[in-house]
């Protein structure tokens, strides 16, 4: 399996429990019809991992995931295809970098629909959370952390930026299969030249962190019902789309969100017709596997 490496800042909020599990899902194996299928009963396991769950909440845990899964596949599936058709004619002809922020700014609209859709599911579990879970949500985001440092922050700066490359690579080679050493060593300087700051992406993750188990503990200690922790989910996503836009980084965030897309940009420039054919191909699969899932939702 490959791990989907969308950006460094993954786990952000509880809100994301389910689309973090949901897309692990989907951008982790080969077979994404296979995978699609299974998603549910991974998505339960992963939500499980960070709050082990009781024998009353596994049930209605289940049910919540079944629907969300149901309301998934009927409504989104037909526009992931679509906006892989569009890549695939952005990537047979002159991709710019107002294509790439526009497709950017489509996945990101569409992320945070799905959040907002899974709040009351959300709003539900949080409701239920005993003080031992929470403890347990704690530890988990504590070792989310140690993960982040270890892997992102060993080394100095060179080290990080190699880290930072590898993993990019394996994302593009999945895509675009083998590079040549020349092609490389433009792929390292573009990723190179994103700004490196694996610090304010730490404390980013605190800050997430913080304003989650803020939340819960509020829930718990004033025993609010679902409906009204609803509107607090809903803010939380919010804040947590909107947040990089009005952060003290912000012009970090940019620059790091601009030279993510300017890498890509370089990729997809200095690709072999054959390298973008096996882009293609892989592309066209997953248009025919969400095809195929979407026709079995009728």
């Amino acid at each position: 399996m490959q791990k989907s490496n969308m950006s460094q800042n993954g786990n952000r909020t509880i809100s994301r429990l389910f689309l973090i599990a949901l897309m692990t899902v989907l951008a982790a194996c080969s077979s994404l019809r296979l995978a699609y299928n299974n998603g549910d009963t991974l998505l339960y396991w992963w939500l499980d991992g960070y709050v082990d769950l009781t024998s009353d909440q596994k049930g209605v845990v289940q049910k919540e995931i079944d629907k969300l899964f149901s309301w998934h596949r009927k409504t989104q599936l037909n526009d992931y295809v679509q906006i892989l058709q569009t890549g695939q004619k952005q990537l047979a002809g002159n991709l710019t970098a107002a294509d790439l922020q526009a497709d950017y700014d489509d996945i990101k609209g569409r992320t945070q629909k799905l959040l907002l859709k899974a709040a009351p599911e959300l709003a539900g579990l949080a409701t239920s959370l005993e003080p031992d879970q929470i403890d347990t949500l704690e530890k988990k985001f504590a070792s989310n952390l140690d993960d982040f440092r270890k892997k992102n922050m060993k080394g100095d700066k060179e080290a990080q930026q190699k880290f930072r490359y590898k993993k990019s690579m394996e994302q593009f080679e999945l895509w675009f299969g083998k590079f040549s050493t020349e092609q490389e060593e433009q792929i390292r300087k573009a990723s190179d030249a994103r700004p490196l700051d694996n610090e304010i992406w730490l404390n980013e993750r605190k800050r997430r962190q913080n304003a989650i188990l803020t939340l819960v503990r509020k829930v718990r200690q004033e025993k609010l019902s679902k409906e009204a922790t609803i509107p607090l989910i809903n803010t939380l996503i919010k804040d947590s789309f909107n947040r990089l836009e009005n952060s003290e980084h912000k012009q970090f965030f940019e620059a790091s969100e601009q030279g993510s897309l300017q890498l890509i940009l370089t990729v997809v420039k200095i690709a072999t017709p054959e390298q973008k054919a096996h882009a293609q191909k892989r592309m066209q699969g997953w248009i025919n596997d969400f095809r195929s899932l979407a026709a079995e939702a009728r």
